[in-house]
């Protein structure tokens, strides 16, 4: 199919994070999320989705200051790789590793390099797969990671590189009168975003999302995190564009975690990105169940500044 990524880039397979309080951490994403640990390494904890081939989707590390230490993208083969990597090497993208065999769980080949706001990304291949299985009717657990979400000041710079250099393709757009575009959903496969910026006042982690198997073991999961006592930031609702469920949570170190499902798979190359009002109430949510968008629970998603993210160069 000629949408997907003309870089090789395949789809998310992790996001890593440093956190100052790891072992609440832990037990929250084990315990209360539904995601299985399958490893420990000193101060690292590695969390997997029952039902996907990656080896985890999330990686804790006990650090000194919270900050995004790593997002994890597949790639086709070895040679998509490579002349990723050499492609971003002329275009003056700053590589903090040369490709080469991955020392993190799974092995691996692959390379990582700053973005345009400074964030770690990683592009990796040949990455050993995990036994999984088939998530069942009423379990309330994550399937897989969906999509990252990064907050930029400047999300149409951080869209063009993702777009120019890395071949993400827009899916789709949130505009409002007064600030502009406020959102860009990017996609590297057919899933309607893998990766989406919003505009917020410094380079943080928006949210990250995880797919649940359906409607009931969404709601199920999202009661379930509720009941636990965890801050519920907005939803049970459905987004227009993506036409994705949501509902948004704080986790102990304030950085936003989701629950969705049935995010829209684009299955034609003649998409047309769309612009979507962000004061059009159908826009948020098209159930109309969740509480209005509003400043309050927008702030909530804004994070902390990122401590992680390198200050390159202008080039």
């Amino acid at each position: 199919m000629s949408h997907l990524n003309e870089h090789g880039i395949t789809h998310l397979r992790h996001v890593d994070l440093a956190v100052t309080d790891y072992e609440t951490q832990r037990s929250f994403y084990k315990d209360t999320w539904g995601l299985s640990e399958v490893g420990t390494d000193g101060n690292l904890s590695y969390l997997a989705a029952e039902g996907s081939p990656e080896q985890y989707v999330i990686r804790l590390r006990q650090g000194d200051e919270k900050r995004l230490d790593l997002i994890s993208f597949g790639s086709e083969s070895v040679e998509t790789v490579d002349a990723l990597a050499a492609k971003l090497g002329s275009q003056g993208v700053q590589l903090v590793s040369e490709p080469d065999k991955l020392q993190t769980a799974g092995g691996g080949y692959g390379f990582r390099f700053f973005d345009i706001d400074g964030r770690t990304i990683e592009i990796s291949t040949d990455v050993e797969t995990r036994q999984h299985r088939a998530i069942e009717e009423g379990e309330a657990i994550p399937v897989r990671i969906s999509h990252a979400v990064m907050n930029s000041n400047d999300p149409n710079k951080t869209r063009d590189f993702y777009a120019n250099v890395l071949g993400f393709k827009l899916s789709d757009t949130l505009w409002g009168q007064h600030m502009g575009e406020m959102m860009h959903f990017m996609r590297c496969n057919d899933w309607h975003h893998s990766l989406a910026i919003a505009r917020g006042p410094h380079t943080s982690v928006h949210h990250v999302s995880f797919e649940m198997r359906g409607l009931d073991e969404y709601m199920r999961g999202t009661g379930r995190v509720m009941r636990a006592g965890v801050k519920k930031i907005w939803g049970p609702g459905r987004h227009n564009a993506g036409n994705n469920t949501f509902t948004y949570f704080l986790d102990p170190s304030g950085n936003t975690m989701e629950y969705t499902t049935e995010l829209e798979k684009i299955e034609t190359d003649e998409w047309h990105p769309s612009i979507y009002d962000i004061a059009d109430p159908m826009t948020q949510d098209v159930w109309g169940t969740a509480d209005p968008m509003s400043e309050i629970i927008a702030r909530d998603s804004f994070n902390d500044p990122d401590r992680g993210v390198f200050v390159a160069p202008p080039v």
